[in-house]
């Protein structure tokens, strides 16, 4: 089906997603949505680039999500390519959301943004767009970024392998003998989580760094 947008959207709305009180941009939001209307795709689209509030940001997705993918997906993919790390990261989330895997290609490009928060909403989106068949590559893929940055970059990515189940398994059994203290701990951590999601990732992390430094738990 073709959806072909004509016209111009609502001023007022426009202004109000653009409101200094983050109360209106919210309330906005989900007129957007309530109402619909394709021809807001370019302005909530922008509007997630730059929207500094969270609850207003994910609003911004519901809307963008009760329209129709063959208006969006485009769009969203095409901002994957945003020089602006929200741009990118909000893209991959909304797109996460909406769950058309004609997107996989253009998210899985950026597995490895060197940006945390889009690199964290990468692996998400991922997770939910893999196409069927390809899970055991994607954990290969992600496997890589093992032991990056901090704690909760580190919880990310053992979220996303753990989703994968038994397609993670082998890539972090190979992970938990790597050279790199750090990668083996976070490997071990991940396992942990995928065999028990309800571990407390913290504690296993620091536990699997004492065993991947002393071979021990003590």
């Amino acid at each position: 089906m073709n959806t072909t947008i004509h016209g111009e959207p609502d001023a007022r709305l426009i202004d109000a997603l653009a409101h200094a009180e983050s109360s209106v941009r919210l309330r906005a939001a989900l007129s957007a949505g309530t109402l619909g209307d394709p021809r807001l795709v370019e302005v909530l689209i922008a509007r997630c680039a730059l929207e500094p509030d969270f609850f207003v940001r994910d609003m911004l997705t519901w809307a963008l999500c009760r329209l129709p993918a063959e208006v969006t997906v485009p769009r969203l993919t095409a901002e994957l390519g945003s020089t602006t790390a929200q741009a990118r990261s909000q893209a991959l989330h909304t797109l996460s959301k909406i769950g058309d895997r004609s997107a996989w290609p253009a998210v899985s490009d950026l597995l490895h943004d060197q940006d945390d928060e889009v690199a964290l909403s990468a692996w998400r989106a991922a997770v939910a767009l893999v196409p069927h068949g390809e899970e055991a590559a994607l954990a290969a893929d992600l496997a890589t970024a093992l032991g990056r940055g901090e704690q909760p970059v580190q919880l990310g990515l053992s979220r996303a392998l753990a989703a994968l189940d038994v397609a993670a398994i082998p890539v972090l059994a190979t992970a938990a003998q790597h050279p790199d203290p750090q990668v083996r701990a976070h490997a071990l951590a991940t396992e942990q989580l995928r065999r028990d999601p309800d571990s407390g990732f913290a504690p296993s992390l620091e536990l699997a760094k004492r065993v991947a430094v002393t071979g021990s738990g003590t």
